[in-house]
């Protein structure tokens, strides 16, 4: 399994890949927020096609992400969520505050 990790991809897009769980949301959240605080971009999107499975940390994270933009004056997208992530966001009410493509 690949090692969890979020970077930059093109102009405005970050790259959430491998497994999120408790053992690596603290260092995700911290490298997000760097990443959204440096960006250029007024938008930004968060691809999710490379995870490879994902517990509730995963919405947690793009939660924070989400209000880690806002603060900068960013929005934010996400891409490519799975749908055991998009089942779950729909369960918690977390589906009408993600902005989902």
């Amino acid at each position: 399994m690949m090692a969890a990790s979020i970077r930059e991809g093109r102009p405005g897009e970050l790259l959430l890949e491998g497994v999120l769980d408790h053992a690596c949301g603290s260092a995700l959240r911290a490298r997000g927020h760097e990443l959204i605080a440096g960006s250029q971009a007024s938008t930004l999107l968060v691809d999710c096609s490379a995870v490879q499975r994902s517990t509730s940390v995963g919405l947690s994270l793009l939660l924070c992400f989400l209000r880690d933009a806002k603060a900068a004056g960013k929005s934010l997208r996400v891409r490519a969520l799975s749908d055991e992530l998009r089942q779950l966001a729909g369960v918690s009410g977390l589906s009408e505050i993600l902005e989902l493509d």
